[in-house]
């Protein structure tokens, strides 16, 4: 016989056929689209297992089946097809479409919409990170070779009237360049993805700490005049990682400290502890090491001959950072701060 339920389709129920396939029957229809579920019973009033079919106008198709139930209130839940959800022992439409097919059904599993998105993302940052290992790979074949940086240091020198560093690079000076141009030298290689974000973002928040590695200055000194050009700026980043490729980590700070400039005139570590002190660079007080240090970032606005108020500010950040790298205590730092600069 069949009844019609206002709202949700008919519902037929039949005898069980010889092969027990099915009991009963619910149909849903609304336009082109349409589903029917079919049960097996068990003898005793209940319902052994369930199958469902359906499709849609657009040739779309779907089936589902349980075995066996359960016991449940819930008998099964549909899978995924048409436009409809099943859930219910009463054949009740609910919500969207079920998920997937099950094993035995011959249909084959439809995907989530989240595990899409999430094979989307991956095979979209798989290709982006394909297409930048190329491009960069292309301008590493494009840039100069850096093994003539050595002799551009020293012609830099010459057209300076430079001083070129002899023994130990001097350990403060060193230690407060790290800390305040590029925490991460001796872990890099030549840039460092943490500073270019840095030096995006910190501006944005009030600091001051930069993005370029001291790899990327010295290239940018070196090999492109110091410009700041989009252009250059991407050419200096692949020429940092083949000059830390090719230098020690030492080499590369003695070749920046004899090339970059400190205001005033000076030129390389040498010059400027003479010039501003009057002492040589491995005789530099932590004071002393802090304001040179922090005169790389702007060697004319924090020239502490004209400039002294924001050269001591700096110097005091440059003593921060100390702080903040572990280079010094906080004790440290007070009594540094405490000493006289003794500026000539």
């Amino acid at each position: 016989m069949t009844a019609e339920y206002p709202g949700w389709g008919e519902e037929r129920v039949a005898p069980t056929l010889p092969d027990g396939r099915w009991d009963a029957t619910f149909r849903h229809r609304s336009g082109d689209d349409w589903s029917e579920l079919e049960t097996w019973p068990d003898g005793a009033g209940g319902i052994v297992g369930a199958g469902a079919t359906g499709g849609a106008g657009d040739g779309r198709y779907w089936t589902d089946r349980r075995l066996p139930d359960d016991g449940g209130d819930d008998g099964w839940d549909g899978g995924r097809g048409g436009e409809e959800r099943f859930g219910g022992r009463g054949g009740d439409w609910d919500g969207p479409p079920p998920r997937r097919g099950l094993p035995g059904t011959g249909v084959r599993p439809r995907r989530s919409r989240l595990r899409r998105y999430t094979v989307r993302l991956l095979f979209t940052a798989i290709g982006l990170v394909l297409v930048f290992a190329l491009a960069f790979g292309s301008l590493l074949l494009i840039t100069p070779s850096t093994a003539d940086a050595r002799k551009r240091v020293a012609a830099s020198e010459a057209a300076h009237g430079g001083v070129p560093l002899t023994g130990a690079l001097p350990a403060k000076v060193v230690s407060a360049l790290v800390a305040t141009e590029d925490s991460r030298f001796y872990s890099h290689h030549g840039i460092d993805p943490l500073g270019a974000v840095r030096g995006i973002t910190e501006p944005l928040l009030g600091g001051d700490q930069g993005g370029a590695t001291l790899d990327q200055q010295l290239v940018k000194l070196l090999y492109t005049g110091g410009r700041r050009r989009t252009s250059d700026q991407i050419k200096q980043t692949a020429l940092a990682v083949k000059l830390d490729h090719r230098y020690s980590k030492n080499d590369i700070l003695r070749m920046y400290l004899d090339t970059v400039y400190f205001g005033h005139g000076f030129y390389g570590i040498n010059r400027a502890a003479a010039g501003y002190f009057g002492v040589t660079p491995a005789g530099l007080s932590w004071t002393q090491a802090a304001m040179l240090a922090g005169l790389v970032q702007a060697p004319t606005a924090f020239d502490p001959f004209v400039h002294l108020g924001a050269a001591r500010a700096r110097e005091s950040h440059v003593i921060d950072r100390l702080v903040s790298t572990g280079r010094l205590t906080k004790a440290q730092a007070a009594a540094v701060r405490a000493q006289p600069l003794n500026l000539r």
